[in-house]
């Protein structure tokens, strides 16, 4: 082997972090040190990895392949390590979990301070994107996907389904009326979703397309400006469950509704060659039978 890990490792950071300085930075080493670590991998390998400009660096084509591979043979060594380490002992170390926003408020808030009592030395860290993140490149150990999964080089567990609700607050009912039939709803507020486009695809008899009259990219903006009387929106049931359960919204037209399993699944995805697969699963068996979908 050529090059080494400690080498790889700041090469990769430099990727990550976007320059040379930042990758400093990030890892609390000179900047000589990182520039001397890229120079070295490039004149072992006898390829350019990275193209450098005054105002920012990019990958080759042989560097961005490159970088694919050292991201999975990292991972695998430092998995083979805390293998050796942890045996018998209870999953330790930094877990980064991923999800949208509504499921983190809803979902994953309420589970943190039971998690954290029965995994102590588990550093629990949760970010929110309302998109679909790169798992390797932001970094991230694992996410909570809603929806069809269509990336194969995942791996996937069920947390479960949860279904969509058409909701609307008590107030804006008693003032516009209660939709009865699909067609109705031409006659009412809608509220949708930026992006992506399936978010505003209804689960209902003879639905084709949302005019909403205003929209958003975050699933809790919606639920919020539906609590507040503004119109009425289709959202996930880990959002809205308590909502209806509670009388601070109202479930509409149940009998115009069909089954969306493209928008209804819920998945926890990471990769398979995962160097935290310990910490995932305790992650993952500790949370599914305590999800309210």
């Amino acid at each position: 082997m050529r090059t080494k890990s400690d080498d790889l490792a700041i090469l990769l950071a430099v990727v990550d972090t976007g320059g040379f300085s930042a990758a400093a930075e990030s890892l609390d080493i000179q900047v000589a040190r990182v520039s001397r670590a890229v120079s070295k991998v490039e004149s072992q390998l006898g390829v350019t990895i990275l193209n450098r400009t005054t105002r920012r660096i990019e990958l080759t084509d042989e560097g961005r392949q490159f970088i694919d591979s050292v991201r999975v043979g990292l991972m695998q060594l430092q998995q083979a390590e805390e293998d050796i380490i942890s045996r018998g002992e209870l999953p330790k170390g930094r877990l980064r979990v991923d999800a949208a926003s509504p499921f983190v408020f809803h979902q994953l808030v309420p589970l943190v301070q039971s998690f954290n009592r029965a995994y102590p030395d588990i550093e629990l860290e949760i970010t929110s994107n309302e998109g679909i993140v790169d798992l390797l490149e932001k970094k991230t150990d694992l996410a909570i996907r809603i929806g069809t999964l269509s990336d194969s080089t995942l791996h996937a567990r069920s947390l479960g389904r949860s279904p969509l609700y058409i909701v609307a607050s008590p107030e804006y009912i008693s003032k516009r009326g209660l939709p009865t039939k699909t067609s109705d709803l031409a006659q009412h507020n809608l509220i949708g979703f930026v992006a992506p486009k399936i978010l505003n695809d209804w689960p209902l008899k003879g639905f084709t397309q949302l005019d909403a009259l205003m929209s958003s990219s975050n699933g809790e903006t919606i639920r919020q400006i539906v609590l507040a009387g503004n119109g009425i929106a289709c959202l996930s049931g880990f959002m809205v469950n308590k909502d209806i359960a509670e009388g601070r919204l109202i479930s509409l037209l149940e009998s115009e509704k069909i089954s969306h399993p493209r928008r209804e699944q819920v998945n926890a995805v990471y990769y398979k060659t995962s160097s935290v697969a310990k910490r995932i699963s305790a992650f993952i068996d500790f949370i599914k039978p305590k999800l309210t979908l």
